[in-house]
């Protein structure tokens, strides 16, 4: 029987505080967003989501992405 134990590789993943996904609740609390207004946004497509299980992830660049879009129509 292999009793080798692997340990997670410590490259820049591991030392960057940036996230790259966040959980529904996260993105909440990032963005300043109502429950209804975010899921509003990924039914319409406006923000892309990920399933890993049961877990439902938004990646940061989505929530950027659509952040900024704003922006340019405000401005």
């Amino acid at each position: 029987m292999n009793t080798e134990r692997f340990q997670a590789p410590q490259g820049d993943l591991r030392a960057s505080p940036e996230k790259l996904a966040y959980t529904v609740p996260e993105a909440l609390y990032a963005t300043g967003l109502g429950r209804t207004t975010l899921y509003a946004l990924i039914a319409e497509r406006k923000l892309r989501t990920i399933k890993v299980g049961a877990r439902t992830l938004i990646p940061a660049d989505s929530l950027r992405g659509y952040l900024a879009s704003l922006e340019m129509e405000a401005a």
